[in-house]
């Protein structure tokens, strides 16, 4: 693991999220007033359409332009932005303010000459930074305020605050915080006759030969590390010692936060979980750069820190 460090595609951003704004009625205010004022309209779900693959799917729907080889966000003023509901995301170093809007109904994007739709997945590692940033932080608040309308307390109809990272219980006043779902996501190696290997898996969810590292959320009472060696031995049947954090991206499909960890395989454990992974394969570098080439094996996009993970104990980039 002799590789650069890289920072996860979706943990760039530059844009201070001035949380001490959020609840200054007066200068959200003159700040939605402001021409220059840039606000990120995302198209979202119709109420009916809530759930974990409605959000990671339709409510990421944005625009985007091509500047040079890359895309970029599209901005619209405060004046041009449609109806719906708007968060503050933060504000850059020439004062700007940025806010993302969630916009209702079919058709909600705005048509724009020289634009085109994308989606997070698509585009997130090839943003720049400060839009990398926006971006991932914008799809978390209009995922959460959308499957959030209720108090899970008692069920009552909850009002946003705090320009959308608060939603308040209309019959109770309590409050709620955005949530997030703690994940571990872990490149399990070894080192056979002197060779070192990395165990890479497969879903029977994702893609055929489409294969990843191993990754499964945190439970109650339970420490990072202990999720690792945990979710290893319960998924792969393989015992790990010496969890070594690498790094942490946020996942907004739909509220994840992804804690990236290497893991050193001891031996054997007790597989109690064969339905999430079909297939498990040990690779030495040379071996997975082979079959990459080849097209025997499809590893995740530049977009997940599963890659990161990948390429950090190859040491350098892989194609695809």
């Amino acid at each position: 693991m002799q590789g650069s460090s890289k920072r996860p595609a979706l943990s760039r951003g530059t844009v201070d999220m001035a949380a001490h704004r959020r609840n200054d009625a007066a200068w959200l205010d003159k700040a939605w007033a402001d021409p220059a004022t840039r606000v990120l309209v995302l198209e979202a779900g119709e109420p009916g359409s809530y759930g974990w693959r409605a959000l990671s799917g339709r409510q990421s729907g944005l625009l985007v332009e091509t500047v040079g080889d890359r895309p970029r966000l599209f901005f619209v003023s405060p004046d041009d932005a449609p109806d719906g509901d708007h968060y503050l995301l933060g504000v850059d170093g020439d004062g700007h303010a940025y806010f993302a809007l969630s916009a209702h109904g079919e058709g909600a994007l705005p048509e724009v000459e020289g634009t085109r739709r994308a989606s997070l997945r698509e585009v997130g590692a090839l943003l720049d930074d400060r839009d990398a940033g926006l971006l991932t932080h914008a799809i978390a608040l209009v995922n959460w305020n959308g499957t959030h309308r209720f108090c899970p307390v008692c069920g009552a109809p909850t009002r946003s605050a705090s320009s959308g990272h608060v939603r308040i219980c209309q019959e109770d006043g309590t409050e709620q915080f955005p949530r997030m779902d703690p994940a571990v996501i872990m490149l399990v190696h070894r080192e056979v006759d002197g060779v070192e290997q990395c165990l890479l898996g497969h879903t029977p969810k994702a893609p055929e030969k489409w294969y990843s590292t191993l990754a499964g959320f945190v439970e109650p009472g339970e420490s990072l590390e202990q999720a690792v060696i945990r979710e290893v031995a319960e998924e792969a049947g393989v015992a790990v010692t010496e969890p070594r954090y690498l790094a942490s991206q946020p996942w907004p499909f739909p509220r994840s936060l992804m804690l990236g960890f290497f893991a050193r395989a001891i031996g054997e454990a007790e597989r109690t979980d064969f339905d999430e992974l079909s297939d498990l394969r040990w690779f030495s570098r040379e071996e997975l750069r082979a079959a990459v080439e080849s097209g025997d094996v499809i590893l995740p996009g530049a977009v997940s820190i599963a890659r990161v993970l990948i390429e950090e104990w190859y040491g350098g980039a892989l194609p695809g």
